[in-house]
């Protein structure tokens, strides 16, 4: 069973409970309206019962008897609507002209209008409008309607105001699921191609019409654009390594197996020396490797910052001095005074510090090794001269590993973090060789 949260459940709830509320505060107030204009619609049905009384011509104030009663006689009752009124007809001195209906007789007073009486034993509310005449205050008439009656004339107008909307309310739940499901459409059928989407093709996905998905399908495009040049980057790494890897290792075989046979003492010696080298060697392409992951968590860890890179470049120079003056090279450092630049202060020491072991290591006794900084445009560079020097000397043979590959991978990857680039020049006119990471103009 599929517990995973629903958008389409997670909406339709949303929008169902908002309908919900909305739907329960026009029920409340369409029903409340309703009580209110029943009531008055019976107060002026009251009040056009005693004008139409007042005006029918040589009215002498005795009407029918049980004209107006009709709560006892349902056979007069032709509508829902059709109320039940007593008429009380007084004369001027509060003498009892005229009583019928139902309601027992109030109590005579001189007052006009609207007013709730409690009338009978036990008293029940009585709804009652009184008018006289005239100003000659001759005949006062008092037409009275059961509350009780009144009240449920209201409710039942009031239902049938409400009671529309009680049915409604389903017919529109299921038009609201239906409006969701149909404007959830293109992103579900997005979500069907990501499942079905192959990273290692490099597909690119149909976006839908509409202007909120391109975002999305942009941005997994270009997800799948940087997956798919990770993927090539590692590949070309992992043939990279087992390129450097593959010639130490055969030679420590190969080496190792020659110890098992009798061997002179200089051959002896000569094979300890490889078997030294070729781990060296091994393990500089390790050292490489480390290097290239800690590079990537560095990128994703540390923010970048403004920093000086030719104190950066004297500093991580002045680390080799001694090594320089091991290997009979001569280390120096041209670079301004300051230069300014945003970066990542541990990549650029990585990737120097690499530059420089490779020049002393890949360079013959004797060589120069500059490193070099330029303000504009910035740029760190590490140049020797071991082109011009005589190639192929044993100090070389004897060096550091060989493979060069790993250690600019370093390097390349150290500039592209810094949007810049990485360049190995051969200047072949001074027979030098230059290894250089310029940078981009937002590392600039």
């Amino acid at each position: 069973m599929n517990s995973s949260p629903s958008l389409f459940r997670h909406l339709f709830a949303w929008i169902l409970g908002a309908l919900l509320v909305v739907w329960a505060t026009f029920m409340y107030f369409g029903y409340r309206t309703g009580v209110h204009e029943a009531d008055e619609l019976t107060d002026g049905h009251l009040a056009s019962v005693a004008s139409v009384l007042f005006s029918q011509p040589a009215w002498d104030g005795r009407p029918a008897p049980g004209a107006a009663a009709l709560g006892g006689r349902p056979e007069l009752k032709a509508h829902d609507y059709q109320q039940s009124m007593s008429i009380v007809i007084w004369d001027g001195a509060g003498k009892l002209l005229s009583h019928t209906g139902e309601a027992p007789l109030p109590v005579f007073n001189a007052n006009e209008g609207f007013e709730t009486l409690e009338l009978g034993n036990p008293p029940a509310p009585w709804r009652a409008f009184s008018r006289w005449n005239g100003s000659g205050h001759e005949r006062k008439v008092t037409v009275l309607l059961s509350v009780s009656e009144r009240d449920d004339l209201a409710e039942d107008i009031a239902e049938q105001v409400a009671t529309p909307g009680l049915w409604l309310l389903p017919v529109v739940a299921l038009v609201l699921a239906f409006a969701i499901w149909r404007g959830l459409r293109p992103l579900l059928d997005l979500s069907h191609q990501v499942n079905l989407l192959d990273v290692h093709r490099n597909t690119a996905l149909s976006a839908p019409p509409h202007e909120e998905f391109k975002a999305i399908v942009q941005s997994i495009d270009m997800l799948i654009a940087r997956y798919n040049a990770a993927l090539a980057h590692e590949r070309e790494l992992a043939s990279e390594v087992a390129h450097e890897l593959r010639t130490p290792l055969a030679s420590l075989r190969l080496h190792a197996a020659s110890l098992r046979h009798g061997l002179s003492p200089e051959e002896l010696e000569l094979a300890r020396k490889r078997i030294e080298l070729d781990a060296d060697r091994a393990a500089a392409v390790l050292a490489d490797l480390l290097a290239l992951a800690r590079a990537s968590r560095t990128e994703l860890a540390e923010a970048q910052q403004e920093l000086d890179l030719a104190d950066l470049a004297r500093r991580v120079a002045s680390e080799f001095g001694q090594a320089a003056i091991q290997s009979d090279h001569e280390l120096s450092v041209e670079a301004p005074d300051t230069c300014r630049v945003r970066g990542h202060r541990v990549l650029l020491e990585l990737a120097l510090r690499n530059l420089i072991e490779n020049a002393l290591a890949h360079t013959p006794r004797g060589s120069f090794v500059l490193v070099r900084v330029q303000a504009d445009p910035a740029m760190l560079e590490v140049r020797d001269n071991g082109a011009a020097m005589q190639a192929g000397s044993e100090a070389l043979m004897e060096g550091r590993h060989l493979g060069l590959g790993l250690g600019h991978q370093v390097v390349r990857r150290v500039a592209d973090v810094h949007d810049g680039r990485f360049e190995a020049v051969d200047l072949q006119a001074e027979g030098e060789r230059a290894y250089r990471i310029i940078f981009g103009p937002a590392a600039a």
